[in-house]
């Protein structure tokens, strides 16, 4: 059995699917869709067409109901033998082993659900042993519940009265191969997390500060722009999976900082708990930047994602900035005046936007451009002066060796 579970495609091109429920707006969908698309791209795969369908719920034998199923294939049958042939349906929401089954026997091309395709550029982008290993546990702790829909040319060969049919003895053998694998891959990950462990306690009592956020918000430009090292970044989801510590100087103040793996909606369960050691980083930061994508439509709701998880993470309070990003990106589209629509941040101004909750956050929150170098020095006297605060009291008889900013926010 492969250590990676790639998967296989006949064409790069995909359909994506999403669900309008009473609980999401078609509007909200089509933003879903349009992040299940940066998803599909970032795994070299090229959505080429979307379909929606309103539903109370998702059937749990096709997810979507029979007759957009019957739509979705002839839309595949039509585009056969072109440049234009789908060789993968990508659903936005995790799948059963039924559904997929059904969805694949029924549309016979390859289906991958929201996870699945997490998972699967997760594999791709994992470059460090302990990454690897981080990643093969949530593919395989993934797998397990889904290996059915690998012999169903097999399941009902049975033999009679107590005998067990070659089906099933497949299948109990590949469960424990996959068992025992993630027993080797955890206890692989707990003699890297002791290691990491004493990692960080060797760094001794220097403030550690973790950049956090939502995933492709520029938390690895800032770092760049911060520590004025190189760690790779680009317009992708999950550029970042292995965390990366550096040494920043902000006037005459060392700390460490910490760049971390984005959240996203519907993180897989799988992921947060193989990234155990990645998110003990989280936890043990004294300062939390959490920096934000402004330019994006649904950058409140990104905020939310990313408190809960951390909620989820780390119970425990501690300092916050939030660092509104890519100001340099922001646009606003005015409402005309017979317009009656609800007013959202799409139609309001930066500065306006600024006056809204914002306002209340005071010295925890500024706005910036990392990738224009916009309003940085503020950001570094802000954070110059919240890392004093922990350290002095950490310290409390060293605060003679700070120098501090003048009004200008220059050194």
């Amino acid at each position: 059995m492969k250590d990676f579970i790639v998967t296989e495609t006949k064409s790069e091109n995909a359909i994506l699917v999403g669900l309008i429920t009473p609980e999401e707006s078609e509007e909200k969908v089509n933003e879903y869709l349009d992040e299940l698309a940066f998803l599909a791209e970032t795994a070299k795969v090229n959505p080429v067409h979307r379909v929606m369908q309103r539903l109370p719920i998702a059937n749990s034998v096709t997810f979507v109901g029979t007759g957009k199923l019957d739509e979705i294939k002839e839309y595949i049958e039509s585009k056969e033998e072109s440049d234009e042939d789908i060789g993968l349906v990508i659903f936005d929401d995790e799948l059963s082993a039924r559904q997929i089954r059904n969805i694949e026997k029924k549309l016979n091309v390859p289906i991958l659900d929201r996870t699945s395709l997490i998972l699967d550029i997760f594999a791709m982008r994992a470059q460090t042993a302990h990454a690897k290993t981080q990643v093969e546990l949530a593919q395989y702790q993934y797998l397990l519940p889904r290996l059915t829909r690998m012999w169903t040319h097999l399941d009902r060969q049975r033999g009679g009265g107590y005998m067990r049919g070659p089906g099933e003895t497949q299948l109990e053998t590949d469960r424990r191969i996959i068992l025992d694998k993630i027993a080797k891959l955890k206890k692989d990950l707990v003699s890297i997390d002791k290691q990491k462990a004493v990692q960080r306690k060797n760094r001794g009592s220097m403030v550690r500060v973790a950049l956090i956020g939502y995933t492709n918000v520029g938390k690895s430009t800032l770092m760049n722009l911060l520590s004025k090292s190189e760690i790779f970044a680009e317009d992708k989801l999950f550029a970042t999976l292995d965390t990366t510590v550096r040494k920043v100087v902000v006037g005459n103040l060392p700390f460490l900082m910490t760049d971390t793996v984005g959240f996203i909606r519907k993180l897989p369960t799988h992921l947060v708990e193989s990234f155990k050691s990645t998110l003990d980083e989280v936890r043990e930061a004294d300062i939390l930047i959490h920096v934000v994508d402004i330019s994006h439509p649904g950058f409140e709701e990104q905020i939310e994602i990313v408190e809960k998880t951390l909620f989820e993470i780390d119970k425990q309070e501690k300092p916050t900035i939030i660092v509104f990003n890519k100001i340099d990106a922001f646009a606003h589209t005015p409402k005309d005046d017979d317009d009656l629509t609800p007013e959202t941040t799409e139609n309001i101004s930066l500065e306006e936007l600024k006056k809204t909750w914002m306002s209340k956050l005071k010295e925890n929150c500024i706005f910036i451009s990392a990738k224009e170098n916009e309003n940085i020095e503020e950001l570094k006297k802000l954070l110059y002066n919240k890392v004093k605060e922990v350290h002095i009291t950490r310290f409390p008889y060293n605060d003679f060796l700070f120098h501090y900013y003048d009004e200008e926010g220059k050194e």
